[in-house]
């Protein structure tokens, strides 16, 4: 990555990190509710069975009450587990079984390092991938941490030839005119953010 696009991905994730921060509890409770509902709604979703989504940290969209949902409806729910630079998508057996995770120094919970469980790409797939990230275009151009996890992962599903559908989940003031990227970069299928009409 040249050094210049690193400079303005760094320069816009501080900026929408402010934006983000001006949100009340009360704000994110109300913008993760709507996206929730779309999400639901979506075709993909509705006839996936297996389907992947973050745990979020505090400023991204929640995605615990659309993770009980879709365990309630039966579907194969996988999250990420983190270890050193590798994430891999791991299954969850059941609401209890999310809650019995451990919590990480982000605050969020994941499956243990020494916790092994059916990983989603050695066993069928994906059908939909629920993607977090810091900023997004309405066309699908997405703004990461800068730790590649997601590009990263996304480039075994494709040479897995198991390329989900993915969707991201973002807060109005995450969406933005554009953002800067380059061939690492792996657009999204679709942003889903309170406002965009649907």
């Amino acid at each position: 990555m040249s050094a210049s696009i690193r400079s303005a991905k760094n320069i816009l994730r501080k900026e929408i990190k402010k934006r983000v921060a001006m949100l009340t509890e009360q704000e994110k409770e109300r913008q993760s509710k709507v996206v929730t509902e779309k999400v639901l709604k979506l075709p993909q979703m509705q006839k996936c069975q297996r389907v992947c989504l973050y745990l979020n940290m505090p400023d991204e969209v929640k995605t615990v009450p659309l993770l009980k949902t879709l365990l309630d409806t039966h579907k194969e729910c996988f999250v990420p587990q983190y270890i050193g630079p590798v994430m891999k998508m791991v299954k969850l057996k059941s609401y209890e079984d999310y809650e019995s995770l451990p919590t990480t120094k982000w605050n969020i919970k994941q499956p243990a390092d020494d916790d092994i469980r059916e990983d989603a790409l050695n066993a069928g797939g994906l059908d939909v991938m629920i993607m977090p990230g810091l900023g997004f275009t309405k066309a699908g151009a997405r703004l990461g941490r800068g730790k590649g996890y997601y590009d990263t992962y996304l480039d075994k599903c494709a040479k897995a030839g198991c390329s989900p559908f993915t969707v991201a989940l973002a807060f109005n003031e995450q969406i933005c005119d554009s953002v800067p990227t380059d061939t690492n970069d792996v657009p999204i299928d679709l942003i889903l953010y309170p406002s965009d009409g649907s």
